[in-house]
């Protein structure tokens, strides 16, 4: 099979749309009565409007974008916090490129890094790691944050740290779950969900039982799905024909990449370098109980909080959006971007508000890419 090609097939991708459309057909949706998606995950909100699958799919359809993107879903005290630390004096602050520019309430790592501290770019823990042994005089502090996707990594960098016996090196750890928020959008009222796309990346760690109580509990399909179009396309009919048939389960469409029970050395991992935090702040979604990840008592020398006495180790406080900025309801499904009275108007990529502009994983940074001026001006 040509994966560059064949999940792009224009002929099986019409085959699809018809099913869909067919699916929409039976089960009364109508562009006033749609089914309501949610896709969890951020890359497939990009993949759905880069290939234009809003547009394609039956208007019987809508997809509901969720917290999915990690860097987004960071409260704006989270990125405060990081700047403090790489304003520090002897610090090497070293961060994935799609968080140097989210806000905080007075600069982003990017400003930070142009007023004078030593923030970098790197592409994985394990370069972080190699600075820490080239500058054994300097404290280098690596910003770790994302869902279970890159968890496993930061737990491995940890346990190389320890084994090495470094003292130089240590993890901001902003590490968060899926499938607690997912249970407080589907605890809330407000929200109308029919079903559920459910990440790739995320359930190559975990596998797809920690999603069995959306079903279960909630009475609520949901398809794992792969990032191509017909991946997407795919888990969107799976979803529909659970709906047409009264069925709610956890099916696999990915599973080619996504074993059932997850990454055994990965999970082994996480469980020996992390712990739950009692709560963690969500933007838009505030304290979420037991949706974070902390370093474990064991590991407390790699553990940035502890080190520097800040965030949760100290006490913190919750910071407002800004004036206008619609982050948190655009980030939990209740608004899509363009309904946010600053989109394209007062946040841009180039001057943003809030991260979901400037994430490559953010709901507005999709909308804007792919559409741009248009969507502004509608």
């Amino acid at each position: 099979m040509n994966f560059t090609s064949d999940f792009r097939d224009p002929a099986a991708a019409q085959r699809l749309l018809s099913a869909i459309a067919a699916s929409c057909d039976r089960l009364g949706a109508t562009r006033e009565k749609p089914i309501h998606i949610m896709e969890i995950c951020g890359g497939h909100t990009h993949s759905i409007f880069r290939y234009g699958l809003d547009k394609l799919v039956h208007e019987g359809v809508e997809f509901i974008h969720g917290p999915g993107c990690p860097v987004c879903v960071l409260p704006m005290s989270r990125v405060d916090e990081c700047v403090e630390i790489a304003e520090r004096p002897g610090v090497i602050f070293c961060t994935f490129g799609d968080a140097m520019r989210v806000p905080g309430t007075k600069r982003s790592l990017m400003q930070a890094k142009a007023s004078g501290a030593d923030v970098r770019m790197v592409y994985s823990p394990l370069d972080a790691l190699v600075l820490a042994r080239k500058n054994p005089d300097r404290e280098v502090v690596f910003f770790g944050l994302g869902f279970e996707t890159t968890t496993p990594s930061t737990a491995f960098a940890i346990q190389a740290a320890a084994r090495e016996g470094l003292k130089n090196f240590s993890i901001f750890c902003n590490h968060i779950t899926v499938p607690e928020p997912i249970k407080a959008l589907l605890d809330d009222p407000d929200m109308l969900l029919d079903g559920f796309i459910g990440p790739g990346h995320v359930s190559m760690v975990i596998g797809i039982h920690p999603y069995d109580f959306i079903a279960a509990d909630y009475g609520k399909p949901i398809a794992v799905a792969g990032f191509e179009p017909l991946d997407l396309l795919q888990s969107v009919l799976m979803v529909l024909r659970q709906i047409e048939t009264g069925e709610a389960r956890v099916e696999n469409q990915y599973a080619r990449v996504v074993p059932e029970h997850g990454n055994p050395a990965c999970l082994a991992a996480m469980a020996d370098v992390y712990e739950r935090r009692p709560s963690f702040e969500w933007r838009g979604l505030g304290e979420i109980d037991a949706s974070g990840l902390r370093i474990r008592p064991a590991y407390a020398a790699f553990d940035a909080e502890e080190k520097f006495g800040i965030g949760y180790a100290t006490g913190r406080r919750q910071v407002a959006e800004p004036e206008g900025c619609a982050c948190g309801s655009v980030m939990t499904g209740k608004i899509k971007p363009t309904a946010c009275p600053q989109f394209g108007r007062g946040c841009t990529p180039d001057m943003p508000l809030g991260a979901l502009m400037v994430s490559s994983e953010g709901a507005c940074a999709a909308y804007w890419q792919y559409a741009g001026a248009r969507v502004a001006a509608e």
